[in-house]
C-alpha cells in the first residue's frame, strides 16, 4: 500500500524531499468545468461573456495565471517553483458549459499538477464572481487533472 507522501513516519505532515529527483521535462493540464445559467449565457458575444466589470473569460485567464504561480504560497506543502509556462484555454462547449483547461510546464525536479489545478480552479472562480451579479446559480461542477508528463509515470484521463 501506498504511504501518504506528505507525512512523515510518525503521521506529521512533511514537505517532500525532491533533491535526489532528477530534473525533467514535466507538463500538467488541469479542467475545470462551469455551468451558466441561460441568464448569463445571453450576455456571451464574440466568445467571451461582457459585464460592466470587463470581459469575463478574458479576466479569469488572468487570474488562472496569476494563481498558478503563487501555488506555493496556497497550499501549505507544495513546492515554490518557478512555472516556464502556464496557458490558460476557455470556451463554451456543444452542452453551453465553459470548458477552462490550464496547461502548466516547467523543467524541474518536481511536478506542476498542483499549479494546473489551482489556475484552473481560480479562473473557474473568476467566472463565478464576475457573473454572480446576474444569478448564483451558477455551477463549478468538476475541477481535475486530465494529464500529467514528466516524472516517475505519466497520466492520462480519457
Amino acid at each position: 500500500m501506498q504511504d501518504f507522501t506528505h507525512l512523515d513516519a510518525d503521521g506529521n505532515p512533511s514537505m517532500v524531499d525532491v533533491s535526489a529527483k532528477k530534473i525533467t521535462k514535466r507538463t500538467a493540464r488541469a479542467r475545470a468545468v462551469v455551468v451558466l445559467t441561460d441568464e448569463i449565457l445571453s450576455h456571451f458575444e464574440h466568445n467571451d461573456i461582457k459585464t460592466k466589470k470587463g470581459s469575463v473569460f478574458q479576466i479569469a485567464v488572468i487570474a488562472g495565471v496569476m494563481a498558478a504561480k503563487k501555488t506555493g504560497d496556497l497550499i501549505p506543502l507544495c513546492h515554490p517553483i518557478g512555472l516556464e509556462n502556464c496557458q490558460i484555454d476557455i470556451v463554451l462547449n456543444e452542452k453551453r458549459e465553459v470548458v477552462i483547461d490550464c496547461t502548466a510546464s516547467l523543467t524541474a525536479k518536481t511536478g506542476v499538477e498542483m499549479e494546473a489545478l489551482t489556475g484552473a480552479s481560480v479562473a473557474a472562480l473568476t467566472i463565478y464572481d464576475m457573473c454572480k451579479a446576474f444569478s448564483h446559480d451558477i455551477e463549478i461542477k468538476s475541477i481535475r487533472l486530465m494529464e500529467k508528463t514528466g516524472g516517475k509515470r505519466d497520466f492520462k484521463r480519457d
